[in-house]
């Protein structure tokens, strides 16, 4: 099967399985565990803030950072298909008490003005908004960046209007290696930002949060609150540290591959790419080849690729396990389906 549903279909090669067999271990609990200290120390010093916290997943990530950052009956404001917003259960009104107010946007990246737009009137009817929320990069607007100019625009607005600002970095070293700028740079304007090491980084768990010294500490008592407290935690950390380790500069592939499939898909009558491919998603919809996305998936499933359907369009993500001759084999799959005919034939 040619796995194009997400990155999060990567599993550990054999360095990293290595380095998880020969992992030290300790008491996560009680901060006793020598991998997992060492890999807070080497997230914080990549994202620049003062402390960091080991938790298992990226949801788990937004769902302690809004705790720590809100109080029940504030808003926080997000991009109108972020994923805390869009794939996340409703933990941050579950868990925190929040009410969501989105900003909508081309491409996931938005203004200071839209920033302001969003706001709620400040009058005593209204809940106060004290969070910003941005994505990077962004999932469903197809894997697109924020550049750090634009970053720290809304982060300055966010900031003069009393809101905090939290990154949801799932894929944060994605436009690292885009962009060329550093995880440093991007997570300076935001006041907490997260990493996560199970999508292109190839690792099998685990996400890190990052702030000040005074954020984390508040944040550890919702790790536990949240069942994240864990034990023998380095054997699942040594695979975060080897993903930073081995596994970012390799990133550029994933992106090389997703243009290559992008340009393959747009060469098929009636295929359509519909997002900016910064990174390593791309969305397309196959309407114009008189097949809906549903029918289009199952379709190339039984051929052996296997894509995502988001609404009425389909999504494809690249990762360390797809290599070119994969891409190459699934856009002839696509041709096959869509249009009966393959250049291969």
């Amino acid at each position: 099967m040619i796995d194009l549903f997400s990155d999060t279909a990567t599993k550990p090669g054999v360095g990293m399985r290595e380095a998880i067999r020969k992992a030290e271990v300790g008491d996560e609990q009680k901060g006793e565990d020598p991998t997992v200290n060492r890999l807070l120390d080497m997230v914080a010093e990549l994202t620049g803030k003062e402390a960091a916290l080991f938790l298992p997943s990226g949801t788990m990530c937004n769902l302690v950072a809004i705790k720590t950052l809100t109080q029940p009956g504030e808003t926080i404001l997000v991009e109108q298909l972020g994923h805390i917003l869009r794939m996340e259960s409703g933990g941050a009104a579950l868990a925190s008490g929040v009410i969501v107010e989105t900003i909508d946007s081309a491409h996931g990246q938005f203004s200071g003005q839209d920033v302001l737009q969003a706001m709620p009137a400040n009058m005593v009817y209204t809940p106060p908004a004290t969070v910003l929320c941005v994505e990077q990069t962004h999932n469903f607007r197809g894997g697109t960046t924020w550049t750090v100019a634009e970053l720290e625009a809304v982060a300055e607005v966010a900031h003069e209007n009393g809101l905090a600002v939290h990154m949801d970095g799932a894929r944060l070293m994605n436009a690292v290696v885009a962009s060329g700028e550093s995880a440093q740079r991007f997570a300076a304007p935001c006041d907490s930002v997260w990493i996560d090491f199970t999508k292109g980084l190839g690792a099998p768990m685990g996400a890190v949060l990052a702030g000040s010294r005074d954020f984390i500490e508040r944040a550890r008592r919702y790790k536990h609150v949240f069942g994240g407290a864990l034990r023998q935690a380095g054997i699942v950390a040594a695979g975060c540290i080897y993903a930073l380790e081995h596994n970012v500069e390799r990133l550029q592939e994933d992106h090389e591959h997703a243009q290559l499939l992008a340009e393959g898909l747009s060469e098929i009558d009636g295929v359509r790419v519909t997002n900016r491919v910064d990174t390593n998603i791309l969305y397309f919809d196959t309407t114009g080849a008189e097949m809906e996305a549903a029918v289009f998936q199952s379709a190339m499933q039984a051929r052996g690729v296997s894509f995502s359907h988001v609404n009425d369009l389909m999504r494809a993500v690249t990762h360390l396990g797809v290599s070119r001759e994969d891409i190459e084999q699934a856009v002839e799959t696509a041709k096959l389906v869509l249009n009966g005919r393959s250049s291969r034939s």
